[in-house]
């Protein structure tokens, strides 16, 4: 009998990846390109076409049938498929992007916000697998969040749950892309920590030039950099310790590129949690390190469609 495969999509502002995965989560096959919204939708359409496309040959070649097509897209994306706002990649805002992919390979689609992806990736293969309930931070140029509700990821009426980034920390704070002030993504990001180092040492021109370069001012004893990573753990503590209470969560996984520095936030970022979450949630939290890495977002991409949909959610057995 021949075997299936799932064709799993990750579309970021920068680059599009995309996997030939099994049932087990196996990677067997890796396409990319570079994205480049500039193009427009029509260009970007047709070398996601051609991407997968490559990977159904590669399946035909190796006796595997493609099952479907999962997808993970920077942005606000609808239950319906549909993307309302992505930022970083304006061409696909109001575009149907399930629905299109749905009738051009004839197989069924699912697409969710890339951070979504990523946390249904780290329950069904990662860090998550032993967790009921856990929202995963992704920390990186900006703060993202997926959150899974008694293994079922949680997407909200309009597909923007989890949205752990805009939650306000400081009510007349710095002002967010989004239109808010004080997020959460001002001070915990890379480009957050930035921004507390300049504050705190009062020059905004000189210093390092990203957050990498804090850490390693940090780990070396600079007060300074000590100081921006203090202050971006206690404002990720505050508005977890909000969550933790709200949701009573199992856990929190750290992905992203800035969560290699948890060491540096863990400190204030506990202590505010046990100072402001219950204690009986506080006790029972486990903070880990995702450990899907740079894969997380098209294996839980291509994780979708093993799983069962309704309305917000989607939801699967323990794996």
């Amino acid at each position: 009998m021949t075997d299936v495969a799932v064709i799993g999509l990750d579309i970021g502002g920068t680059h599009c990846r995309g996997a030939l995965v099994t049932a087990t989560g196996r990677v067997l096959e890796w396409r990319r390109f570079n994205t480049d919204s500039a193009a427009g939708l029509t260009v970007f359409l047709h070398r996601l076409v051609h991407l997968c496309e490559e990977l159904r040959e590669a399946a035909a070649s190796r006796n595997m049938a493609v099952r479907g097509i999962g997808c993970g897209t920077a942005g606000l994306v609808e239950s319906t498929g549909r993307i309302r706002t992505s930022p970083n990649l304006p061409m696909l805002v109001g575009f149907d992007l399930q629905a299109y992919l749905g009738q051009h390979f004839r197989l069924p689609v699912r697409v969710v916000n890339d951070a979504d992806a990523s946390a249904w990736g780290e329950a069904c293969y990662g860090s998550g697998r032993s967790l009921d309930s856990f929202l995963t931070v992704t920390l990186g140029t900006g703060v993202g969040g997926g959150l899974v509700l008694q293994r079922r990821l949680w997407r909200g009426s309009s597909g923007g749950a989890g949205e752990i980034g805009h939650l306000a920390v400081e009510a007349r704070g710095r002002p967010c892309h989004c239109g808010s002030h004080g997020c959460l993504e001002q001070y915990a990001s890379g480009t957050g920590i930035l921004l507390n180092y300049r504050e705190i040492s009062g020059s905004q021109q000189e210093g390092p030039a990203d957050s990498v370069a804090i850490a390693r001012l940090a780990r070396g004893g600079d007060a300074t950099a000590i100081a921006a990573f203090r202050c971006a753990g206690r404002y990720l503590g505050q508005a977890l310790a909000g969550v933790v209470n709200l949701l009573s969560l199992d856990g929190v996984v750290f992905a992203g590129g800035v969560s290699d520095c948890l060491d540096l936030l863990r400190p204030a970022m506990v202590q505010e949690l046990e100072e402001r979450a219950f204690e009986v949630n506080f006790r029972s939290l486990q903070l880990l390190a995702a450990s899907c890495g740079e894969e997380a977002g098209v294996l839980g991409s291509a994780g979708l469609l093993g799983s069962s949909q309704s309305g917000a959610c989607i939801s699967a057995a323990r794996s």
